[in-house]
């Protein structure tokens, strides 16, 4: 009989008859051979024409609890209360990748019967996490993400698809390993609150494709002052958005989580792509502008390239002993002061008399900038609070991104 691939039903028959004939053929001589090679091409023949489907999830569980003698109450410690191990079984709860795994280690179930589906994630790969202790609830109600039944029993899937979205673990490393530099993270941030912030803001990121691809050492004294000069303009935060975007740099602007303390965070994607995250906490004009030169400045001067780097930073530290002592931040500062007020204007002012509303708005004129920027510099040199005030801009920068009042802390 030739051997070829078998290709129609009835030499498929035929060559199951040749097997048959061949069955008690010993090993060595031309008979064995030709019964492996046949069984070899039927093995080929049946994969594509007559595959086995594997079994759906319940239909293994309940497949392995009929080997194993188990009971539903058995499955309590891996799916949770008997009410859950009635629902998953009886089809009316789909199972959560924390049951996966608990199903797959304590019972044996393979994994690639467990996971299947559209949505399918692998149960390894990505650093053990406590899941329900992601603000799930928060951040569906700040509509980062969709609401469904029992969030907090999906709590896994839902931040593992984040995860995914924000440009998988070469682009989240940061977030979840705590690859922070700088003295500006506030120790009293939930870590996985932050985390969700920060996975949301590469999400945003990751899912706007910019036409230009960022150079490195763009960011130069020449380009922040060039960015300081938009604050002039009625909706200068929205062109700079618009003049980074042109340049390769996301500016994205989401709110911050309870729980947490930031003002900024600077972040790289996988392909390099700068990300500047701002909570506008803070919502008036000096800070907004402050803040966004002072992450430029670090993306300019602090991240290596390694996307697994973050920076965070809470302005409200600034000053403090810890903070006094970080030169990465002092530079970032230094960088962003100079190209909002250079050194050689603040030094024809005379901080140790009083200066009026009117003057700083003259000098806003003069130097081509936002009359809130003289007015919080001079509030901090003088370390005055209470004074010009009204020259701050208050509630004129969340309007402009869109973005809503952030959770109170």
């Amino acid at each position: 009989m030739a051997q070829k691939l078998i290709k129609t039903e009835e030499y498929y028959r035929q060559t199951l008859d040749r097997i048959d004939q061949l069955m008690c053929a010993k090993p060595t001589t031309p008979e064995f051979d030709e019964l492996e090679l046949l069984s070899a091409l039927v093995e080929i023949y049946e994969d594509e024409h007559y595959p086995i489907d594997i079994p759906d999830p319940v239909s293994a569980i309940k497949f392995r609890m009929e080997q194993l003698g188990l009971s539903q109450q058995n499955l309590v410690p891996f799916i949770g209360n008997r009410s859950k191990v009635s629902e998953v079984l009886n089809r009316k709860r789909p199972l959560t990748l924390a049951m996966m795994r608990a199903l797959h280690k304590g019972l044996g179930i393979p994994t690639d019967v467990l996971l299947q589906g559209p949505d399918t994630y692998s149960l390894d790969n990505i650093p053990e996490l406590e899941y329900e202790k992601f603000p799930i609830n928060e951040m569906a109600k700040n509509g980062w993400i969709s609401r469904i039944p029992d969030m907090q029993g999906h709590a896994e899937e839902i931040i593992r698809k984040l995860i995914s979205n924000a440009g998988g673990m070469k682009a989240v490393e940061g977030c979840l390993c705590r690859k922070t530099i700088g003295s500006r993270e506030n120790a009293k941030n939930d870590p996985y609150a932050l985390q969700a912030w920060c996975l949301k803001v590469l999400e945003v990121a990751n899912s706007n494709s910019l036409s230009t691809q960022y150079k490195k050492g763009t960011i130069n004294e020449e380009f922040l002052r060039d960015i300081a000069k938009l604050s002039y303009f009625e909706k200068g935060p929205s062109l700079a958005k618009e003049y980074l975007e042109k340049h390769g740099i996301h500016l994205v602007t989401l709110p911050h989580l309870s729980k947490t303390y930031l003002d900024g965070a600077v972040m790289l994607l996988p392909n390099q792509t700068p990300v500047i995250g701002l909570t506008l906490r803070h919502d008036h004009i000096d800070n907004f502008w402050f803040c966004l030169l002072h992450e430029l400045a670090h993306i300019s001067k602090h991240l290596s390239g390694n996307s697994s780097e973050i920076i965070i930073d809470d302005l409200d530290l600034r000053g403090y002993e810890n903070d006094a002592e970080d030169t990465k931040e002092q530079e970032a500062d230094s960088m962003a002061q100079e190209a909002l007020i250079p050194s050689d204007y603040m030094k024809t002012l005379n901080l140790a008399e009083g200066i009026s509303s009117m003057q700083v708005k003259e000098l806003a004129e003069k130097w081509n900038v936002h009359c809130a920027i003289i007015a919080g510099r001079i509030r901090y040199e003088k370390n005055n609070y209470k004074i010009l005030s009204r020259l701050l801009g208050y509630q004129q920068i969340r309007n402009q991104f869109f973005i809503a009042s952030p959770t109170d802390t």
